[in-house]
């Protein structure tokens, strides 16, 4: 990297730091309130609350994967970004309102209030591990391996990222990673923004792009125009069927923006219900920016490299974007779109640190310790994030191995095994008062022991020590799809869910007031500001999947 490149990235830093400084200026340790360390004082506006949303989602290992989608001509991947937009809007309207009103710090708080003890110490449980061994752990190894590629030792850039990252998150809290996550937001966007022009650019064009890549098509084993601008693939379709895609997708999203404490935290510190649901909006509009900000550039890596422009293996096609940064962008844009991959990795990093601490103590040290003041309930908060920092650096050494192994990989489908009964017990608790406590933890662990023995059941046929027969019935589990399973363990442990409840007593309707769905009287409809961006927001969804379909471009 030039000199300028370096001052760019330094720069990066400096203004994260600075502006972590200064959201947790103010603030001595005595005054330091758990509201203050964990929400964020509860007074966030719209504008950061969104910001923050998004770029805590957005991690480096989101931008290699969508762009990585791109030069394989994977399109379909993109719809998990486009179909956030919408889930969304759900939380915003349906959500928000009970856990602000409910005054909760954390998710399985709110499903205590909701079920019971039971409900909350399982998905206390269940968070914080995943947290720790795939969520943490999986931010960290990306943003690693990018600076691998772009010629900065891994440990280098795993010391510097979780260090730094730690810093600023136990220095301020919650505040200080909002609003770091808000100028990393828009560093991530430009950097991104930056690259899509200008290999635009050297390209000749949108037209140069298509005519490459559709000469690049009858070479043997190219895929054509078609398939690179198509979000939809037909229902046999082995990665991305399009029923999955519309139908199972959603439920992961439910159970990701909606319950998840790593999101629903940016929303909790909201001055108030619609700010709060003007942030979620807000997200909403960013995460329609991913098709063009992530997934073009890993086309035009595609397009510059049937050119001769760059290289990298389409074997590993999430090389496509760090490649374009290190082999083609000029000096000073190289060193704006690292920044941008800085930002994407450090934001992630602060919200899983700051998610881990605020369960780590309110759901376990508090729970133990209900006589805990105030300013001991900030210090656990603290020296949590410093051991969740200090674990994350001792897990580096093991991550190659584990990676190696594709152990790594069936860790992160963890995630997607478990979401179905999380999402069906909060989704359905908020409008049935009928689904009671009993149906609601036996549901949790059902759907647990299914999702895990399907994601042990691929390891061991992945690895060779299980073997199946074409027509076993094992085989025909394991084949489904993973969006058609999740879609299938959904309607499952609703089923479960409705009928062990009916064959049970109902809970007591007085404590179920605040945290499920109330009758009210009929009033007219009025258009508000709220109302106005949700309706545009959808248009500009379904805009998106008519343009990227076989009626538009991608026919």
């Amino acid at each position: 990297m030039e000199f300028l490149d370096i001052a760019i990235i330094v720069l990066y830093f400096g203004i994260i730091l600075w502006i972590a400084q200064w959201a947790s200026k103010g603030k001595k340790d005595a005054a330091f309130s758990s509201v203050d360390y964990f929400l964020a004082g509860k007074n966030q506006g719209w504008f950061v609350i969104g910001a923050s949303l998004f770029a805590s989602n957005i991690g480096s290992e989101i931008i290699l994967g969508v762009s990585g989608a791109g030069a394989r001509g994977s399109m379909p991947m993109a719809n998990f970004e486009i179909l956030a937009s919408l889930v969304l809007i759900l939380f915003g309207w349906v959500f928000v309102p009970f856990y602000l009103r409910t005054g909760v710090y954390t998710m399985p708080e709110f499903l205590e209030k909701r079920y019971s003890k039971a409900c909350r110490n399982y998905l206390s449980v269940i968070s914080v591990l995943a947290y720790i061994i795939t969520k943490i752990s999986l931010i960290i190894f990306a943003g690693a391996l990018v600076f691998e590629v772009l010629g900065i030792p891994f440990w280098t850039g795993a010391i510097i990222t979780v260090v730094a990252t730690g810093f600023y998150t136990v220095l301020g809290g919650l505040k200080a990673v909002i609003y770091t996550d808000m100028a990393q937001a828009f560093i991530l966007i430009l950097g991104t923004m930056g690259v899509v022009f200008f290999g635009l650019y050297e390209l000749g064009g949108w037209n140069e792009m298509i005519r490459t890549i559709d000469m690049a098509a009858n070479t043997s084993g190219n895929p054509p125009v078609d398939q690179f601008f198509n979000l939809w693939r037909s229902t046999d379709d082995t990665e991305y069927p399009w029923t999955g895609m519309l139908f199972g997708a959603p439920i992961l999203g439910v159970w990701y923006w909606c319950t998840d404490q790593f999101i629903v935290q940016r929303a909790l510190s909201a001055k108030d219900v619609s700010n709060a649901r003007k942030g979620a909006l807000f997200a909403g509009y960013l995460k329609l920016l991913p098709v063009f900000l992530f997934f073009l550039p890993g086309v035009i890596a595609y397009a510059l490299m049937q050119k001769g422009m760059i290289s990298f293996s389409m074997e590993n096609a999430d090389q496509a974007l760090p490649t374009m940064i290190t082999e083609f962008l000029p000096t000073g844009l190289k060193g704006l779109a690292i920044a941008g991959l800085l930002a994407a990795l450090m934001s992630s990093l602060s919200s899983a640190f700051n998610s881990s601490s605020t369960l780590l103590t309110i759901d376990f040290y508090q729970k133990f310790k209900p006589e805990a003041s105030e300013k001991d309930l900030v210090r656990f908060g603290r020296i949590a994030t410093i051991v969740l920092v200090l674990l994350s650096l001792g897990w580096i050494p093991f991550m190659n191995a584990l990676m190696g192994g594709g152990i790594f990989h069936y860790l992160q489908s963890i995630q997607a095994y478990i979401a179905p009964p999380i999402a069906a017990v909060f989704l359905l608790g908020l409008f049935y008062k009928w689904i009671n406590a009993r149906a609601a933890i036996v549901t949790l662990w059902t759907g647990f022991v299914i999702g895990m023995f399907r994601l042990v059941a691929e390891f061991m046929v992945n690895e060779g020590s299980l073997l199946l027969t074409d027509d076993s019935a094992l085989s025909y589990f394991l084949d489904i799809n993973f969006l058609h399973f999740a879609l299938f363990l959904f309607l499952f442990c609703s089923a479960e869910l409705m009928i062990i409840s009916k064959l049970g007593t109902p809970q007591s309707l007085l404590l179920l007031e605040a945290v499920t769905f109330q009758k009210k009287k009929r009033t007219s409809f009025k258009w508000s500001t709220d109302v106005i961006l949700t309706v545009v927001l959808i248009v500009l969804v379904l805009i998106i999947w008519f343009i990227f379909s076989p009626l538009g471009i991608g026919g």
